[in-house]
């Protein structure tokens, strides 16, 4: 009798031990993640990085209302909201952050070194002082970069005005990411042997005379992928297409907008790539340090051909240049 009972006792204890490690294994596998998203400024091709960054996590095994809660946080080009808004982020004690544009990612990286981030719409990792090197982040932050070939951006602006004597480049100087972009567009003109009037703006408001003083004085007119300017990129269609200039712009939101033409990036297929690499941040199998910045899958030529018919060029004389 004896033994049976202590048969029944072992056998009772087995199955609680049983119980509890299931009960455990399913309390860790529907365990909700948070996640802190600050985005500097409200404009279509960042907003798109956010929509593509939800598919991708979703891809990845993570919804939003199911096993994901996300706090999103837009700064509104203010670096006081950027500040405030990555404190409460951080202290709020995200599972993971995500950083769109430069300033914004900047931001957060300046508020911890302990919470994974990843960041998105940023041209240079490196040079933004967010990563020790593209290949090896080396810290907590790592993401994808929205840096296209400028020298084929230059070559496609000068393949539609193959006489231009002078070239005017537009952006906000406050942005490291726009400068970095405005120098190789400098450098590859100057190659090809035409002159750049250069022109800044600190903010939206400066942006139409600018946009007009450049249009005076020049042949064409190219804008890096400037979140100032893609904010007003409904004033500056407005202005080139009274004065006639092509505009070649580094995103392919900015040409639907008021642009003629770009080799430009899909801010959507971006931020779903992003989302894929919080994904597996998220669910252990990777880590910022070890993860390499990654660059755009996809880029492709996009025209705006009413823009083309408006200033007197044929769209289907656009081509990507070789």
């Amino acid at each position: 009798m004896k033994i049976k009972r202590l048969i029944a006792g072992i056998s009772l204890v087995s199955l609680l031990m049983a119980g509890g490690c299931s009960s455990k294994k399913t309390s860790k596998e529907t365990q909700v993640k948070h996640v802190g998203v600050l985005q500097v400024v409200q404009h279509p091709s960042l907003d798109k990085a956010y929509k593509g960054f939800k598919k991708g996590l979703k891809d990845g095994g993570y919804t939003e209302g199911k096993n994901l809660k996300i706090d999103y946080q837009n700064a509104q080009n203010s670096q006081d909201n950027l500040k405030s808004m990555s404190e409460k982020l951080v202290n709020d004690k995200s599972d993971l952050l995500l950083g769109i544009a430069t300033p914004a990612a900047q931001s957060l990286a300046n508020s911890t070194k302990d919470i994974p981030i990843v960041v998105t719409a940023v041209t240079d990792l490196k040079a933004a002082k967010l990563v020790k090197s593209n290949d090896n982040p080396g810290g907590n932050i790592t993401g994808t970069t929205d840096m296209v070939s400028i020298d084929q951006q230059i070559a496609l602006l000068l393949s539609i005005v193959p006489n231009a004597k002078s070239i005017g480049i537009m952006y906000n100087a406050g942005e490291a990411n726009s400068k970095i972009q405005a120098d190789f567009a400098i450098t590859a003109l100057k190659k090809a042997g035409v002159k750049a009037v250069v022109k800044t703006a600190n903010t939206t408001n400066d942006v139409q005379q600018v946009t007009e003083t450049l249009a005076r004085s020049t042949q064409g007119i190219y804008v890096p992928t400037d979140n100032t300017f893609a904010s007003a990129s409904a004033i500056v269609g407005k202005v080139v297409k009274e004065k006639k200039i092509p505009l070649v712009a580094g995103s392919t939101d900015q040409i639907k907008n008021g642009g003629l033409a770009t080799i430009g990036i899909d801010y959507e297929s971006l931020g779903k790539q992003t989302g894929k690499m919080a994904a597996k941040i998220l669910s252990g199998k990777a880590k910022p340090k070890e993860m390499a910045v990654q660059k755009a899958d996809n880029l492709k030529l996009v025209v705006n051909k009413e823009m083309a018919k408006a200033i007197g060029i044929d769209p289907s004389t656009i081509k990507e240049p070789k």
